[in-house]
């Protein structure tokens, strides 16, 4: 079960509560700047490892006069669509609500995760979603800056993982090995681990003893959490 370390308390605690209870997510986003764009990415994050865990979600956003800006931006980033929040406090008996928005932003009561800013002077970068990995390579609580280096080397890597992931599935299928299944869900169930999570697939690539249908599995059922389209060159020529 998904536990992420409320930022008003620091302390543990359940984002699905109840079994099979809904779970709110609420981004707060009052801009439409890369920091923003984080917030959001991480409520992403979290809405597929709930629903990874079988948890219904209802993801909102309020946002503030730029959130055309920031949905756009959003879209860019391979993010999907939250609804808009007219009432923060309104509700539909859900069990829990987590706010998710940036260090120091002001949120109503209840669970809350604090994104970390991404530093002044991040450059931009022409493939989304290497910017997406780049994104999420620091742990939501750490800042990120966003150096040439840093985005070029999440591009390398995205394009790495694609051309291997397409070689992957030519290969006859096997499923992904239990101890690799139990050891990703375990890092994004503990506040959303997604670093650890790319870790274990750095293994997994290079691992000499898995069969490469299994490591093909293996990435396909970590992009459901990470979002990068690692299976997008698949069919296309070597």
């Amino acid at each position: 079960m998904l536990r992420i370390i409320d930022a008003r308390t620091r302390e543990p605690v359940d984002a699905a509560p109840a079994r099979r209870g809904l779970t709110r997510v609420q981004v707060h986003a009052s801009d439409s700047g890369t920091t923003d764009l984080r917030v959001l990415l991480v409520g992403d994050l979290l809405v597929r490892t709930l629903e990874l865990g079988g948890t219904p979600v209802w993801a909102l956003l309020t946002g503030g006069n730029r959130q055309a800006e920031l949905r756009a931006g959003a879209t860019t980033l391979g993010i999907r669509p939250f609804e808009d929040s007219p009432d923060v406090g309104a509700g539909l008996g859900e069990s829990q609500v987590v706010h998710v928005a940036a260090e120091g932003e002001t949120v109503p009561d209840g669970v809350r995760i604090a994104v970390a800013p991404v530093e002044p002077g991040s450059p931009e970068h022409s493939d989304p979603a290497a910017l997406r990995l780049a994104l999420i390579t620091r742990h939501h609580s750490a800042p990120v800056r966003l150096e040439p280096a840093g985005l070029d080397e999440a591009g390398a890597t995205l394009a790495r993982w694609r051309a291997a992931v397409a070689r992957w599935a030519r290969q006859p299928s096997r499923p992904v090995p239990d101890g690799v299944r139990e050891r990703m869900r375990e890092a994004w169930d503990d506040d959303l681990d997604v670093p650890r999570v790319l870790d274990i697939l750095r293994e997994v690539e290079t691992e000499p003893d898995l069969a490469d249908g299994a490591r093909f599995e293996t990435y396909a059922y970590a992009d459901r959490l990470l979002g990068l389209d690692l299976a997008r060159d698949l069919g296309s020529p070597s």
